[in-house]
């Protein structure tokens, strides 16, 4: 169902004053983001005419901007992931691991998105693989799946990673499975504390290649005795390394997937209110005793945009990423050693002899509003073309002609 305000009603109101603001201070992927969402399900992009075999009713859809900052084009995006996904599920409990990075780290990160953002995708993997390998703890070769998010409820900076990890891995000549305990995989203090060391030598290996650049009150930070210093209080705090209870069975997983692994900082759903100047929409406030008590958050549209685009990403970065015996081009025979390991059958998989089955669970164009009916294209138009009557009209189904 459409939200009431989405977020490209704020974008398409507010985003040329926006860009009108940030004249030579807005770089072109952040502009073509802003165009794209701006776009999305316009005449702008084009688009296609659908009609009713059963009554003849048409009705005109508009093209998707498909783009990974867009709220609206994320649902079909995970659908098709999470179908993908699903076949690589193993009958064992699943757990969600968050590594996050400290503030002064997250201002050194915004300004390095590309760079930093890897290296947390690399020391918190690393991590992961290192503990669960050691014989004092698992002692076994693990795999998972790490997801970037770089926001909090409010849109703020705050960037760390999500894992889901079967709660298990292969001994070290692969032959048997070592399972973890039923409530508790790898200890969170050891976790945090290599992550740390990992992480910040990594940092200083990247800041003496010159591969980081600072701006602003960051730009003392060039100088090495200036970022050691920097540094030196966030090398003894404890950086925090989150592990949820395990999860309630595979379904639960894909549930939680589906929720995490396509999601943009804020869904139009949260958006309460836009009078044109201002936004109001929900946040969870953490800070508060009872755990992500639910309040409203009023900012200017400029504000509002801002920290959305806080969040865009570099080209060709992968948000989404799988380690251990979940990657490369052995994973499905893997998988499949897993599964005889632990006596468990192959899940089925769809065969071209089902390709209604499959087509209806893909199929995201809603029934007829007249009659119910299925609707299918019947012609197409290019962008910026709007429609003035139906090119054609479909001939009843004669069937289903009273």
């Amino acid at each position: 169902m459409r939200a009431a305000i989405e977020l490209a009603d704020v974008f398409r109101a507010a985003g040329p004053a926006y860009r009108a603001d940030g004249a030579g201070h807005l770089d072109l992927a952040t502009r073509k983001v802003m165009a794209a969402i701006e776009q999305c399900r316009t005449a702008s992009l084009g688009g296609h005419v659908e009609g009713c075999d059963a009554c003849g009713h048409l009705r005109v859809a508009y093209n998707a901007c498909r783009n990974r900052h867009c709220p609206r084009c994320q649902g079909a995006a995970a659908r098709d992931w999470l179908a993908a996904r699903e076949a690589d599920l193993l009958p064992v409990g699943y757990f969600h691991v968050v590594f996050t990075l400290p503030a002064e780290i997250a201002a050194i990160a915004f300004q390095n998105k590309a760079a930093v953002y890897d290296l947390l995708f690399r020391a918190a993997s690393a991590t992961l693989t290192r503990i669960a390998a050691d014989p004092k703890h698992l002692g076994a070769r693990i795999g998972f799946t790490a997801v970037l998010h770089t926001w909090g409820s409010a849109m703020t900076h705050h960037p760390h990673l999500h894992m889901i990890v079967p709660g298990g891995g292969l001994s070290s000549d692969g032959t048997q499975w070592v399972a973890s305990r039923p409530a508790f995989l790898l200890p969170v203090r050891v976790l945090g504390m290599l992550f740390r060391r990992l992480f910040l030598e990594g940092l200083a290996a990247l800041h003496e290649a010159g591969m980081l650049a600072f701006f602003g009150t960051l730009a003392p930070l060039a100088d090495a005795r200036a970022f050691a210093r920097a540094l030196a209080p966030v090398r003894r705090k404890r950086w925090v390394v989150y592990a949820k209870p395990p999860f309630a069975g595979p379904k639960a997983v894909l549930a939680y997937l589906s929720r995490y692994t396509h999601r943009v900082a804020i869904s139009s759903r949260r958006i309460l209110a836009f009078d044109g100047a201002n936004v109001s929409f929900g946040v969870k406030d953490y800070r508060c005793e009872e755990g992500g008590q639910a309040r409203v958050m009023t900012l200017s549209a400029g504000e509002f945009i801002r920290r959305f685009l806080l969040h865009v990403l570099p080209r060709g970065f992968h948000r989404i990423r799988h380690y251990g015996f979940l990657t490369g081009s052995n994973r499905k025979a893997g998988l499949a050693h897993i599964r005889a390991i632990l006596g468990t059958p192959v899940p089925p998989r769809s065969t071209d002899s089902e390709p209604d089955a499959r087509d209806a669970a893909t199929d995201v164009r809603g029934p007829c509003p007249c009659c119910g009916g299925p609707m299918r294209i019947v012609g197409a138009f290019a962008g910026w073309y709007e429609p003035r009557g139906p090119p054609f009209r479909p001939a009843p189904n004669r069937a289903c002609t009273p």
